[in-house]
């Protein structure tokens, strides 16, 4: 299922993708957030009949595809070309670190310059989301525990993030820094998400382009590792890093400007579009 939230910021209402149509399913299933997420919440949405749907009018707007979200966990460094481009030695084991879940953002909604940011820069990634709580997971498990899969962009001031004191937070969690979207797409339409392309362009010329066969820890191994250390709790999310192609990986670097419009997608999962407008 394609599924996706839409309404004003922080008043979105759950909807689904059927036949190309955005079909409203207020009053029909919980919000696509927390225990919302679980299996039995999920399956249940399967056997709605369409028919018993309205349209969701044209023009409404979309959010972010997850709502309510616990933690917002990211892997650093996960494609070996990307740790090659800033100068880093792919890790040992996965590169954890998290962004405030007040950067969420919606898939079409601006992308706001900080006051006293110079250095933003953009990062396509495959996302997802916990449909259950989990902890101490396996190979055999960990895939069972993830509600679906999102197309998301780890927007980051590489300024804030690298210079200075203490960890990398700071660069990555200004508000509308972490768009989502535009749809969840189940788990159980995902076959393989170690086998899907993801891009990135900027002003309409392609920054970025690869597989996620490219990770160097695939999303298997991603949550075996983080369930040693963390209890996720339905409706945490996690991105799985990014691949090269960053603006601060460029010579000379690039960064983002007021007035550029940044293009990200994940097969599958759907495009989002964003333009940047200073704060």
């Amino acid at each position: 299922m394609k599924l996706f939230r839409h309404g004003p910021k922080s008043q979105e209402n759950p909807g689904i993708l059927v036949d190309g149509r955005h079909l409203d399913l207020t009053g029909h299933a919980d919000d696509f957030a927390r225990d919302g997420l679980a299996p039995n919440p999920l399956s249940k949405i399967s056997r709605i009949d369409p028919a018993e749907l309205p349209d969701v009018p044209e023009g409404t707007r979309i959010g972010a595809c997850v709502g309510n979200v616990p933690n917002t966990f990211c892997i650093a460094r996960n494609y070996g070309r990307h740790a090659l481009e800033v100068g880093a030695r792919p890790p040992d084991e996965p590169f954890l670190f998290q962004k405030a879940t007040s950067s969420l953002n919606g898939p079409f909604d601006p992308i706001v310059l900080p006051n006293g940011s110079s250095r933003v820069d953009w990062e396509v990634e495959l996302g997802l989301v916990i449909g259950q709580t989990a902890h101490h997971l396996t190979d055999d498990t960990a895939l069972s525990h993830v509600a679906g899969y999102f197309t998301a962009n780890d927007i980051s001031e590489r300024s804030w993030q690298k210079l200075g004191t203490g960890q990398w937070t700071k660069g990555k969690s200004a508000p509308s820094f972490c768009p989502i979207g535009p749809y969840l797409v189940t788990a159980d339409d995902v076959p393989d998400p170690n086998d899907m392309t993801l891009s990135l362009t900027r002003n309409g010329k392609v920054m970025q382009s690869a597989n996620t066969a490219d990770m160097l820890f695939h999303v298997k191994e991603l949550l075996v590792y983080l369930t040693r250390f963390i209890a996720m709790q339905p409706g945490d999310i996690l991105l799985t890093g990014t691949p090269e192609g960053v603006g601060a990986g460029m010579d000379p670097q690039q960064f983002l400007h007021p007035g550029d419009v940044i293009e990200t997608e994940v097969e599958g999962l759907g495009a989002m579009r964003n333009e940047i407008v200073a704060a």
